[in-house]
């Protein structure tokens, strides 16, 4: 039976437990699936590379649970894991385009912004997704990591390998050219 209100840990330990290691993989899923779509979605853009993306993560996730050292937290883990995901397939999709400057690949994204049924011109979340296609992907994935997920720098350190202070700089920079970007569009 799921619980709602189940740890992290309560869900580890299910996990190791052969007979209840379906159960809560299932429950880690339900937990995490909406945050991880949406986290992937804000960098790859098209729905249905986010979804191909979270099923990656799902993968990777259930081939290594089982090596989870707890020595982060659960959802951090997870985050990691789409984050790098997320930029593997940003970077195979540049490979596929032949893509060869940030500017065309910039337009790229804006074009499949522009295409997407999800997102109305019209309104505010399409200016801002085109304005976040501006920033390079590492400033990307720190805007997206603080502004809309609201994540701690500190847990931020623990997603992308990077110091605290090296993070404050970059969403610093990102902001004030996701700033720009939405004055002068």
């Amino acid at each position: 039976m799921e619980r709602p209100d189940i740890s992290d840990e309560e869900l580890l330990l299910l996990f190791r437990a052969p007979d209840t290691k379906q159960q809560a993989f299932s429950q880690i899923i339900n937990k995490y699936k909406e945050k991880l779509y949406w986290h992937i979605r804000r960098l790859v853009v098209v729905h249905e590379d986010a979804d191909d993306v979270l099923q990656n993560v799902f993968i990777k996730m259930w081939k290594g649970l089982d090596r989870f050292r707890e020595e982060s937290k659960l959802y951090t883990w997870l985050y990691r894991i789409a984050s790098n995901e997320s930029i593997t397939h940003l970077e195979k999709q540049k490979k596929i385009k032949r893509v060869e400057s940030s500017g065309e690949s910039d337009a790229y994204l804006a074009e499949k912004i522009k295409a997407d049924d999800y997102f109305d011109s019209s309104k505010i979340e399409w200016k801002l997704q085109l304005a976040i296609q501006t920033l390079p992907e590492q400033q990307k994935l720190v805007f997206s990591l603080r502004y809309f997920d609201e994540m701690p720098y500190n847990e931020m350190s623990e997603v992308l390998g990077v110091s605290t202070g090296a993070l404050k700089a970059s969403y610093h920079h990102a902001a004030k050219k996701y700033i720009v970007t939405l004055l002068t569009n």
